[in-house]
């Protein structure tokens, strides 16, 4: 799988060990950047992920931050992206199920690199279980103007 990662300055550590266990796992992975400890906005790289998604550059994205709740807002701005800010297998595995996610997001802050590991594994190893959930996930694309 061609997966894209992005940071910020609070994420850089965990974003280079998870690119580097994606690519012993055989994936192709695009670093997006920081690629320093300098401060930077994670928006800027939110968006960046966001737009290597929706152009079709990368399959899946990684989106890290100090609690990843703020790189999730900037790439789900993009229409093209469902990113789910996850902290455990679980809930990675259900943003794939039931939400067709197409973008993980955490926080190095809050999540240690062997459950990020976790999480990132059974998230790529899930797949979309369309059905029922179809429906949900058209809507987060073409919001329904009253409820069905």
């Amino acid at each position: 799988m061609r997966l894209a990662f992005a940071s910020d300055h609070a994420a850089i550590d965990l974003k280079s060990a998870l690119a580097d266990w994606a690519r012993e796992q055989g994936h192709e992975v695009t670093d997006l950047g920081p690629n320093d400890g300098a401060s930077v906005d994670y928006p800027d790289y939110g968006y960046k992920l966001a737009d290597t998604i929706a152009n079709g550059a990368a399959d899946f994205g990684v989106a890290l931050c100090g609690s990843g709740i703020g790189i999730s807002i900037a790439v789900n701005r993009n229409p093209a992206c469902r990113c789910a800010r996850v902290s455990d297998s679980l809930s990675a595995r259900l943003a794939r199920q039931h939400n067709d996610a197409n973008v993980i997001a955490m926080g190095a802050r809050l999540t240690g690199i062997d459950m990020a590991k976790d999480c990132l594994a059974e998230f790529l190893s899930t797949g979309f279980e369309g059905g029922r959930h179809q429906r949900r996930v058209d809507k987060l694309t073409n919001p329904a103007k009253e409820p069905a």
